[in-house]
């Protein structure tokens, strides 16, 4: 056990592991969990105030970068993990939107009627 800790220690100290803390690999999907944490804190928000454009916008968005972060070199795995986690986040959060607004076959007949009233609800 204490080989494996010493170890660890040593990684966590190399001059390797401090540059991929000062690089972009590193900043840039740190950063960008905020999104899915913020996805995930508002599970328990009520589905009214979900947007479904928004929502749909960003499960694409997840998924054209969990593709760009598998194809990268070298493989930036943290932030294949930020935007697998956000897209399973924004899924649920489509469902819920689907669900609130009288399911699938209702949000697509009433799509565009729907997000107008939404908006001048807002207003």
């Amino acid at each position: 056990m204490a080989s494996w800790a010493s170890n660890f220690a040593q990684k966590l100290g190399s001059k390797e592991f401090r540059s991929y803390l000062m690089s972009t690999h590193f900043w840039g999907p740190a950063a960008n969990w905020g999104i899915p944490l913020s996805a995930i804190a508002d599970f328990s928000s009520s589905p009214e105030k979900i947007s479904g454009k928004m929502t749909t916008a960003l499960t694409f968005y997840s998924l054209l970068f969990m593709r760009f972060a598998w194809m990268v070199s070298p493989r930036n795995y943290l932030l294949f993990a930020c935007h697998a986690t956000n897209e399973v986040a924004q899924l649920v959060q489509l469902y819920r939107f689907v669900d609130y607004n009288g399911g699938i076959g209702a949000v697509v007949k009433n799509g565009g009627k729907m997000i107008k009233e939404n908006a001048e609800k807002k207003n």
